[in-house]
């Protein structure tokens, strides 16, 4: 994961879901302000174990420096191979704060070693929407599966967009789903219009008991109001996809007391570092 101030980078920089620059909290309807998000390719032959060593040494040596944000590393199960790096934070000037407080040639030096891993990347800063949500669950350790449905909202159309989500949650309330989701809207780094809902959960066996309640919420939607569900999604939706991801401990840096939760956390070969960047060749 790239330690770049956000700044300097034109505010695109973050990680996406998980744990945040303070205690990790686990009781529901907590949300940060914000979300980032940061998205690496790695090269077909530096994914894996690979990639995980760099960043496991680079999740270290932040530890050591005891920079203050905290991040959950995702591998992705759909889609392009990737991995996804989530943190949250309130204000821009905490984040600014948090990667000025720690100047670490160490760290900069594994960030570079971490990119010869990488094919590409991008970062991206979402904004939380409170009343888009739905018993949005906070990160914790026993969450370790992601879920993210990803919406690409029609310009001009963002009102039609959060009225069919509210007509959703309506009904998810009257069947008593188990449904659950934190809102977002992008900021910074991909095109505007841009919503995700991210839905955490313990294993995956929890997505197979949401897509069983399917009839029910059918069921439950009637003919006048399914009409007005589709309208609204072909008024308001431009595209959209959905991704699973499952979170990988060897890149992830996480509160002290997850790992103390849960020895899942725990960092495999931690101490170990990361080789150095070879030298460049001489010429005659």
């Amino acid at each position: 994961m790239k330690v770049c101030n956000p700044f300097l980078l034109g505010l695109l920089f973050v990680a996406a879901y998980g744990p945040i620059a303070a205690p990790a909290q686990t009781e529901p309807g907590v949300q940060s302000k914000y979300l980032q998000v940061i998205v690496e390719y790695t090269k077909p032959d530096k994914g894996g174990l690979t990639h995980d060593k760099t960043e496991t040494a680079l999740a270290e040596a932040m530890r050591r420096a005891k920079f203050p944000i905290r991040y959950t590393g995702y591998t992705a199960m759909t889609g392009k191979p990737r991995s996804t790096y989530i943190s949250r934070f309130d204000s821009f000037e905490d984040l600014q704060k948090a990667f000025g407080a720690v100047a670490s040639p160490e760290i900069d030096r594994l960030t570079y070693v971490d990119g010869q891993n990488l094919e590409d990347s991008k970062s991206l800063i979402f904004k939380s929407l409170p009343d888009l949500s739905y018993h949005s669950i906070s990160p914790g350790p026993k969450q370790r599966v992601m879920e993210a449905n990803v919406f690409l909202v029609k310009p001009g159309h963002a009102k039609d967009f959060e009225e069919l989500v509210k007509r959703v949650k309506a009904i998810d309330d009257k069947i008593g789903s188990s449904s659950h989701w934190g809102a977002y809207r992008i900021l910074y780094g991909e095109a505007a219009g841009s919503y995700a809902l991210l839905t955490s959960s313990t294993t995956t066996a929890d997505i197979d008991t949401r897509l069983g309640e399917d009839p029910r919420f059918q069921a439950a939607v009637g003919e006048e109001e399914n009409k007005k569900l589709d309208e609204l999604r072909a008024a308001s939706i431009e595209s959209s996809h959905r991704e699973i991801y499952v979170a990988n401990p060897a890149q992830s840096y996480v509160p002290d007391d997850w790992t103390q939760a849960d020895p899942f956390w725990k960092l495999k070969g931690a101490g170990a570092a990361a080789p150095k960047p070879a030298a460049a060749e001489k010429k005659p």
